[in-house]
């Protein structure tokens, strides 16, 4: 299942996906902040310009125009960049869409560290804490362009506010075609008993790179998927603390309250291991993204030896 000889980046699946859904019969319309080439959203509006509105540079209205939208009884996806919505518009996003319970999809792109060259401003790390705060909020951050896909789809298809991850560049695509995301379900891509890694969106591929060093080293390392953080896969968390001992957070977002965070409080509730985190403590710059994660300390390298740290507490 896990293939690695092939890249896209997992914004490229929200045009395409929205395509197919409406064509198959789903009431979706979806809303604009000028940014739909980069997003892909513009080729939904290419093929159905009457369901397409763009607002311009104008989040906070876009977020309402698609709050309206949802009550009106569509199936409303609204699209930016992740520093754009939420960042710019968070108190629509709280009052027209989270409160209410509206059906709306927020898919945002150029997440994370990885956003590369257009530095600090453009680079969304605090996102998924603002999110994760809203509880009637799903939210998920897709691995690859496949996983990306199919959570569109199971947005799409289930009522209520979504949260939906994007990332700029071409990353390597983990999954076939075979593979099926389900909702509240971490996935393990490879076992291990000496450790855990629990990875999202583009680090998981990070992840089973640092799993493949440590391998040579004769330490086996447990990687999880866990691309849905809400609803977040509680016993899969458990499972890993008690079954391996000491858990590793890769994440391209601040260490504050993201995905550290929720496990953190799974694993001190249920069963205290070590624990180690590996993400973002400050602003972005501007750089390839490959070397931003080499700088910021987020490559396999690092979240190996993170591991290997806690291996040997472990043993101690």
């Amino acid at each position: 299942m896990v293939q690695t000889d092939r890249t896209a980046a997992t914004r490229e699946a929200l045009g395409p996906t929205l395509i197919r859904l409406a064509e198959e019969g789903l009431d979706i319309v979806v809303v604009d902040a000028d940014l739909g080439v980069s997003t892909t959203a513009a080729q939904f509006g290419r093929r159905f310009p009457d369901r397409f509105f763009t607002m311009g540079v104008a989040e906070q209205n876009a977020v309402g125009v698609a709050a309206g939208l949802a009550a009106a009884g569509k199936i409303a996806f609204v699209s930016s960049f992740a520093v754009f919505i939420p960042g710019h518009c968070y108190d629509q996003v709280r009052m027209a869409v989270a409160q209410p319970n509206l059906n709306v999809k927020i898919a945002a792109s150029h997440g994370g560290v990885i956003t590369g060259e257009d530095g600090a401003s453009a680079q969304a790390l605090e996102d998924l804490a603002l999110m994760l705060a809203l509880p009637t909020f799903r939210v998920v951050v897709p691995a690859d362009v496949v996983e990306c896909a199919q959570a569109i789809e199971e947005a799409a298809r289930r009522y209520g506010p979504f949260y939906i991850r994007m990332g700029r560049p071409k990353i390597p695509i983990i999954y076939d075609e075979r593979y099926r995301f389900q909702l509240g379900k971490a996935h393990m891509l490879r076992p291990g008993d000496d450790v855990t890694i629990v990875a999202i969106g583009d680090m998981v591929f990070q992840a089973l790179e640092a799993a493949r060093l440590l391998a040579q080293e004769g330490i086996e390392t447990r990687v999880l998927n866990m691309a849905s953080l809400r609803p977040l896969d509680e016993e899969a968390i458990v499972a890993a603390a008690r079954e391996t001992g000491a858990i590793v957070v890769a994440e391209d977002h601040s260490v504050h309250g993201g995905l550290g965070s929720l496990v953190a409080q799974v694993v001190a509730r249920t069963c205290p291991v070590p624990m180690a985190f590996v993400g973002m403590t400050t602003f972005g710059t501007s750089g390839r993204w490959d070397q931003l994660l080499e700088h910021f300390g987020l490559a396999p390298p690092r979240i190996a030896a993170e591991a290997r740290e806690l291996v040997a507490r472990k043993r101690a």
